[in-house]
């Protein structure tokens, strides 16, 4: 079974839900109807008893981040009523990736900038190239991180991590996250897609458990600190701030 819905590829075969950015010629950044488009292929996964994992890839290019005009509309007026809800359209892609109820693979290949270093980190598994790059890239372009960055960061990879990436605005490659625990294995780039399937399957072959698996994967492995969706209302006002003062 395969689909196509604007610019978003879902196909699914031996369990397994393939949902694939195909938005190449602006590196999969994501759009609010993109967006949109990626929480409807989430839910769509999960709401299929056979699917027993999802695989979120981008192709050559994984996601760089957001488009600029939310940004940009979010800064003009953070508190108009579309610009806020525009925003929050494209937090909820990878909320929605983070908590639906079937496991979780992203093949990383390229980069993952922004919110699209949010999307890739809020799966439960990551296998990506040796050559992909994560980056924060908020700093860079003059705004406070936002969808609880700070959170995923030290959840998967511990506090070093999220500050050395978060708040000093470093830079890391495939194999250099699998050493720092922000990805499981870096392969070449042509094998990146295929590694991912191959460890979906694994799970998928029994839906019905790989669901009840990870519901009690996330609840046992869930961090002290700060609940992820309480990072993304505590981090708003902050970057709210950050793109007005832009």
């Amino acid at each position: 079974m395969s689909s196509r819905t604007g610019e978003i590829r879902y196909e699914v075969g031996d369990g397994v839900a393939r949902i694939t950015l195909d938005a190449p010629d602006r590196r999969n950044a994501l759009s609010v109807e993109m967006s949109r488009e990626l929480t409807d292929a989430a839910r769509t996964a999960e709401a299929d008893p056979s699917v027993g994992a999802i695989v979120l890839t981008g192709g050559a290019h994984f996601c760089a981040g957001a488009v600029r005009s939310v940004l940009a509309d979010a800064g003009r007026d953070p508190a108009e009523d579309g610009a806020y809800r525009n925003l929050e359209t494209v937090y909820q892609a990878f909320t929605t990736v983070g908590s639906v109820g079937v496991p979780t693979v992203a093949a990383v290949r390229g980069a993952a900038v922004g919110a699209g270093l949010n999307l890739a980190l809020a799966t439960d598994l990551r296998i990506v190239s040796r050559t992909a790059r994560f980056l924060p890239g908020f700093a860079q372009i003059g705004i406070h991180p936002g969808g609880g960055h700070y959170t995923l960061l030290a959840r998967v990879a511990g506090r070093e991590a999220a500050s050395a990436l978060g708040l000093f605005g470093d830079e890391v490659d495939g194999e250099r996250a699998v050493a720092l625990g922000l990805a499981w294995a870096a392969y070449d780039d042509g094998e990146v897609e295929e590694q991912a399937l191959t460890m979906a399957r694994r799970v998928a072959r029994d839906p019905e458990l790989a669901r009840r698996m990870v519901a009690n994967f996330r609840r046992e492995t869930a961090p002290g600190g700060v609940p992820w969706d309480v990072a993304v209302e505590l981090e708003r006002p902050a970057q709210m701030w950050s793109l007005r003062r832009r």
